[in-house]
């Protein structure tokens, strides 16, 4: 992967330090930082945990069910876009509903290995530091609906470079 573009997520329980692939998923990437540049993700919850699998966040309501009133186009194999970067911990992909093409601002951090996501899902960056921060937030008390019993901020997305 040649060109990439560093990111941190500042959260309530530490850092994150993401790189991002626009070689792999252009689209995405350029809607996430997008995103980031205008704001967007400042003062987010990650509202969705499962320990052993992913955390998300990235919804404007906090609930799952918002985004920026658009969508954007799935970059994925079952969606007719190479994407050959594997749904492995660390790895940042893009949530959708079940239309391939329904992805606009909510993202995931892979907390393990999920092969199963593979071509279903636009993976477009890793976590290069701050594991420790997404295994944080993965290990906080969760309802029945994955939702984490305290507030998880995103307090600022940046681009480092």
């Amino acid at each position: 992967m040649a060109q990439t573009i560093n990111i941190t997520l500042h959260t309530s329980k530490g850092d994150i330090d993401a790189e991002l692939y626009p070689d792999v998923a252009p689209i995405t990437v350029k809607n996430f930082t997008d995103l980031i540049k205008s704001g967007f993700y400042d003062g987010l919850t990650f509202h969705r945990v499962i320990a052993g699998f992913m955390i998300q966040g990235g919804c404007p309501k906090g609930n799952g069910t918002g985004g920026p009133g658009y969508h954007i186009k799935g970059e994925f194999a079952a969606n007719g876009v190479k994407n050959d970067l594997k749904h492995t911990r660390g790895v940042l992909s893009m949530a959708r509903a079940a239309d391939p093409d329904s992805a606009g601002s909510q993202f995931f951090i892979m907390h393990e290995d999920a092969p199963h996501l593979d071509g279903q899902y636009a993976a477009f960056g890793k976590v290069v530091k701050g594991m420790e921060t997404v295994d944080a937030i993965a290990g906080v008390r969760t309802d029945f609906c994955d939702r984490p019993l305290e507030k998880i901020v995103i307090t600022r997305a940046e681009i480092r470079d």
